[in-house]
């Protein structure tokens, strides 16, 4: 009997110190949960996809450089299936029961109107990466895109007096467009320009035939498009077969970035031209080695848009505001984030203290037959965000 009891019983041991070992070793690894909130199927797939991809890259990063206040950073990821009441509904679970310290997501302003009743419910922080209509500034958002007047105000203004004055707008059936172009109207009633024509299809339409007779026979100087999503592909897709290339009626986009030409294809849209902050050619030093850290954990065939390197800022402000205010706590890091700066692959960026919007440079640019983006116009200096327009008087009431 003691024979056969005593290995028993140094194995019990061996067992106990073994896992109080491993216990050790797992508690020096201290954890900071957040989320990840993007559309990884459906409709908008082909643009948020990418935006994931530069949150993970920033964490693995921040990660390899010890980290935040001795704390390592674990994404967990949630598909918001391009549906408002899914992102909705994974941003309560992300908060709720995966207590996470922060959330970077959404694309859509659809998803984003879904998500922020939750963040202001539970009073936690979404970092929104992408280009907006503006006329908001929740206390639970950082807004890491453009506002209306560092895009749609400075491309409509360039398109005025570069190309054209009688324009066609064209968007998906949702709250960007439908907003940004009562933005532009207006603007245009201001400048004299004219409005030809206003259309609008739901977000996964892949039928433009008829449109593009009807915007044919306006014939406006330049089409402003606000369509988002694969919709895209098949409006340029059919603009080429119809005939209608840059040289004829160009095109001022405001949702397509180097990501997006990817997928629909430099040939059909070469020519045509978008307004962001940011450009995969924008030539800075930091700018270099993102796009080379980018691509070599993506691929060297993976193109870097604005939102991706808008997302891919998120996560270093929000690291850099936590660090400031020595915790993971959201109203102290909501705090802290407040005129903080960082040198950005864009350049230097800060958030306004007053709307949590950036500061950001203004960038309008060609697309070239390589899929790249040729830069014809920037300001000399970041530009304070006016999300409400409220310095511009053709924009009251509004």
């Amino acid at each position: 009997m003691k024979k056969n009891s005593l290995p028993a019983y140094i194995f019990t041991v061996i067992l106990l110190f073994s896992s109080l070992f491993c216990s050790c070793e797992r508690s020096h690894k201290k954890i900071v949960k957040v989320g990840l909130l993007h559309s990884l199927t459906g409709t908008m797939a082909i643009s948020e996809v990418a935006v994931r991809d530069a949150e993970l890259l920033a964490i693995k990063e921040i990660n390899e450089q010890g980290g935040i206040l001795g704390y390592q950073i674990k994404a967990l990821e949630e598909d918001g299936k391009s549906n408002p009441r899914m992102f909705a509904e994974k941003a309560g679970k992300l908060i709720t029961q995966d207590r996470v310290a922060t959330i970077f997501g959404c694309w859509t302003s659809d998803s984003r109107k879904a998500v922020q009743p939750i963040v202001e419910h539970y009073y936690n922080l979404l970092w929104y990466p992408v280009q907006y209509e503006g006329f908001e500034a929740s206390p639970n958002i950082m807004y890491m895109g453009a506002s209306p007047n560092q895009q749609v105000v400075p491309a409509i203004n360039y398109c005025f007096e570069n190309i054209g004055k009688r324009m066609y707008l064209i968007g998906s059936d949702y709250i960007f467009p439908r907003t940004a172009n009562k933005i532009i109207k207006a603007q245009l009633e201001y400048l004299g320009g004219t409005c030809v024509g206003e259309s609008y299809v739901p977000m996964h339409e892949a039928s433009f035939n008829m449109l593009i007779q009807e915007i044919k026979k306006a014939k406006p100087d330049v089409i402003i498009n606000t369509l988002n999503g694969d919709s895209n592909n098949h409006f340029f897709a059919q603009l080429k077969y119809s005939d209608v290339s840059a040289d004829v009626i160009p095109v001022m986009s405001f949702s397509i970035a180097e990501a997006e030409i990817k997928s629909i294809g430099a040939d059909r849209l070469k020519g045509n031209y978008v307004c962001w902050n940011y450009f995969e050619s924008t030539d800075t030093e930091k700018n270099k080695k993102f796009v080379s850290a980018y691509k070599q954990e993506y691929g060297e065939n993976k193109a870097i848009g604005d939102p991706v390197e808008a997302a891919y800022n998120a996560v270093y402000l929000w690291a850099a505001a936590c660090a400031k205010a020595g915790t993971f706590d959201v109203e102290p890091v909501r705090i802290a984030a407040k005129g903080l700066s960082i040198n950005a692959p864009e350049g230097i960026i800060t958030i306004e203290g007053m709307n949590q919007h950036l500061y950001k440079t203004i960038r309008v640019g060609q697309i070239t037959e390589t899929g790249q983006i040729n830069e014809l116009y920037a300001t000399s200096a970041p530009v304070r965000p006016d999300p409400y327009l409220s310095t511009y008087a053709w924009a009251r009431g509004l």
